[in-house]
């Protein structure tokens, strides 16, 4: 079996710090991955596109092998905290048009060792058991990014032992300043948990919405690096089992593997 391409699928950053860090996640995940060509994309600011890209390494050659695996030419593991409209339309729809040639994993975020990236950035903060703490993310008008991020904030409850509450940056609620305002109500310090991938626009609103404390941006980190590789080689390992007609579904869901559900 020929191992397919990896298609890094992030935002878009106009910040370039922020583009150094997912290019930082990007070569952790190439250095666990040695033998694989991994190429970045994005859903939206910055080119190439997730359309172009999963197009352009489907449709450049035909498997040469007799392997059925090998029909699978890229897997896209969304560089994305969360399910939402870049996940369930852009990226679902770039797969769905290579008819069974790619793939695409759940997005990073749900990962457990994201959970534990997030304990260490509240460590590294100073941030102690008696502050109370507000899970800041982006936000989505999408209802399965809110579930996933309330999902995250779960399991870094149990990691932290002490409750996490969740805030958004836009598009859900609660919005941050409205979880700010309950969260002063105990009179104890505040603690934003950055739950962002890298420095920029939605970063910048996180540091500015008035916690006490804000952590920095999950990424650059070595173990967003270990995720990609580790969602990479589970959807590749899973591969036999997701081969083009074999579980018919609706288009990019489930039909020969499209989507595979990887979330360990």
């Amino acid at each position: 079996m020929t191992d397919p391409v990896l298609i890094a699928c992030s935002h878009g950053t106009s910040s370039e710090a922020g583009r150094a860090a997912i290019r930082a996640i990007i070569a952790e995940a190439q250095a666990l991955l040695p033998g694989v060509r991994i190429v970045p994309t994005f859903v939206d600011v910055e080119h190439p596109q997730i359309d172009e890209v999963v197009a352009a390494q489907t449709t450049a050659s035909a498997p040469g092998s007799q392997d059925p695996a090998d029909a699978v030419a890229a897997v896209v593991v969304p560089l994305l905290l969360s399910s939402g409209y870049h996940t369930r339309v852009d990226i679902t729809r770039a797969v769905s048009a290579a008819d069974g040639r790619a793939i695409v994993t759940t997005p990073i975020g749900t990962h457990p060792l994201v959970a534990d990236l997030i304990v260490r950035r509240l460590r590294a903060a100073g941030a102690v058991a008696d502050d109370v703490v507000v899970l800041a993310a982006a936000g989505s008008s999408d209802p399965a990014s809110a579930a996933d991020v309330r999902q995250v904030a779960a399991e870094v409850s149990r990691l932290w032992g002490g409750e996490i509450a969740v805030g958004f940056a836009a598009s859900s609620e609660p919005l941050l300043p409205d979880a700010l305002a309950v969260a002063k109500r105990a009179g104890r310090r505040t603690v934003a948990a950055s739950y962002v991938l890298a420095p920029g626009h939605f970063a910048r609103v996180i540091s500015r919405a008035g916690f006490d404390v804000v952590t920095e941006p999950l990424g650059p980190d070595e173990a967003l690096g270990a995720v990609v590789a580790a969602r990479y080689r589970a959807a590749v390992a899973d591969l036999p089992a997701f081969l083009p007609g074999e579980h018919p579904g609706p288009p990019g869901q489930n039909p020969g593997g499209r989507r595979v559900d990887v979330h360990r």
